[in-house]
């Protein structure tokens, strides 16, 4: 794996112990020695013991799961939430990539060293995947940062672990093979964040995943099922860009690529409203672009300028994202054989932020753009953000993106325990990385220490959080049969 640090100290929250790096103005930063940084880690560890990290707070007051849902749904689209419960009934799993919010209630009542980072907030194992770089190699990373947010280090490793709990539990892996891929996964984060720490600030910037590296150093480790469904799924990565794009999401209608309409999934702006109101719409998204450009840098600002506005659609995404306000504009540069997919997504607050400090950004699509800077190794080309009044007169914030880019992720429904293992391992190490470029490394890796305990407690925490996110599931299953949400499945 190449490993290569640290950029910018992310903003730490009021009341927060200092980081290696403290901020303690706007333009002045104090600078740790390796040593003092080290020695700041391990002393936390009487005011937070790492077994500490086991505990799960069983609280009478602990809020109603579903009523947290519902808080989430009022500013949705209403047609839209009852398929966001759908996906959400398809399994525990499937409702645990839906359930940030609650999760993040119940980690605010866990021990925090006070260590901050640029979190995920939302850092389940179907949120990292492969995707192609700006030099168009395929690369590893995270791939979702809707609730990114300076936070707790530890919350995102917890997020992750129970994840791959619940996932195991999903495919029905035995206890001990669950443990395995749990334990794997927190090894794989403690000793890379250990490496970080002996590396310069400039390696560790630079470190990253190239998946054709990884799987030349370690394909012979799997299984050769694992390993051909794993070639077979890069391969297949490789293909989904704005051409497989265009032929799976358009047809021609009297000579003119035309987005093709799948509601309530994919519904073309002008069946969504009037004529008239449609076309207001789509004036203003013609703005939005012309403002969003701004936020990129020249040459690429430069390149979208090429292509010519298409046409405009509402999508639905992902699990927890259904409801939020996702629009697709195809465009069209040389030809209608040179097609361009961007997706606009609509950013909330985060689910972080009701337990941390407010985002230091005023703009919500720029907060998600910035965490993303921070956390990934390469981000997409096109990643910019700007805010735009809907048709109600609501004002909300969007950031921008290809819609496909040489994406893939992971397939939970086929993963076998040693393959679950190698994956979980990835996501342990990159995790790490996404840390180490914004939080205090030293001071981690000196908390996290050489040993195996924080890994055991981590593991203890991700089963107990499985199995109450099975209650949860089975309190949303009974707030359907009930009458009080609606759900609509199969979509």
């Amino acid at each position: 794996m190449a490993q290569t640090g640290e950029g910018p100290p992310s903003k730490v929250a009021a009341g927060t112990a200092p980081t290696g790096h403290m901020q303690v103005g706007p333009d002045q930063v104090v600078h740790l020695r390796p040593d003092e940084r080290r020695d700041l880690g391990k002393g936390i560890r009487p005011r937070v013991p790492r077994e500490s990290h086991a505990e799960l707070e069983t609280l009478t007051t602990r809020p109603d799961p579903v009523s947290l849902l519902e808080d989430q749904a009022r500013t949705r689209v209403p047609e839209l939430v009852p398929i966001r419960y759908g996906r959400m009934l398809d399994s525990p799993f499937a409702y645990y990539r839906g359930a940030a919010l609650v999760m993040a209630s119940d980690l605010a009542g866990t021990p925090r060293t006070d260590l901050t980072v640029q979190a995920c907030g939302d850092a389940h194992l179907s949120n990292f995947g492969v995707f192609g770089s700006a030099e168009r190699n395929l690369v590893f990373d995270l791939n979702d940062f809707d609730e990114t947010l300076p936070g707790p280090w530890e919350w995102d490793v917890k997020r992750l672990a129970a994840s791959l709990a619940v996932a195991a539990r999903h495919r029905e892996f035995s206890e001990r093979e669950g443990r395995s891929v749990l334990l794997g996964c927190v090894q794989a984060y403690r000793t890379a964040m250990s490496q970080f720490a002996t590396m310069g600030e400039l390696d560790v910037w630079y470190a990253h995943l190239d998946i054709d590296k990884v799987m030349a150093e370690m394909g012979s480790n799997l299984e050769p099922t694992t390993r051909k469904r794993t070639r077979k799924a890069l391969a297949k990565a490789r293909t989904r860009d704005s051409m497989q794009a265009l032929d799976s999401l358009t047809h021609l209608v009297n000579g003119q690529r035309r987005i093709i309409s799948d509601p309530p999934l994919v519904v073309p702006v002008e069946q969504l409203f009037p004529e008239m109101e449609s076309k207001e719409l789509t004036e203003r998204m013609h703005q939005l672009v012309r403002a969003y450009r701004r936020t990129l840098q020249p040459d690429r600002r430069k390149l979208l300028e090429q292509f010519r506005f298409v046409q405009l659609a509402r999508k639905v995404v992902g699990v927890g994202s259904v409801g939020t306000r996702v629009w697709i504009a195809l465009f069209a540069g040389r030809d209608d054989r040179d097609p361009l997919f961007l997706q606009a997504k609509e950013a909330e607050t985060s689910v972080l932020e009701r337990f941390t400090a407010k985002s230091q950004y005023d703009n919500q699509g720029r907060r998600v753009v910035a965490g993303q800077h921070l956390m990934q190794a390469s981000s997409d080309i096109f990643l910019g953000w700007e805010r735009l009044e809907g048709l109600d007169g609501v004002v909300r914030d969007f950031y921008f993106r290809q819609l496909r880019d040489w994406k893939g992720s992971v397939d939970v429904d086929r993963m076998i325990p040693g393959g679950m293992t190698a994956y979980g391992r990835l996501c342990g190490w990159t995790l790490a990385r996404a840390h180490a470029r914004s939080g205090d490394r030293i001071a981690i890796a000196g908390y996290l220490g050489s040993g195996a305990t924080f890994d055991r407690a981590i593991a203890d925490f991700a089963e107990r959080y499985a199995d109450r996110n099975e209650r949860d599931f089975e309190a949303l299953q009974r707030a359907v049969a009930s009458g009080r949400v609606q759900a609509q499945q199969g979509l």
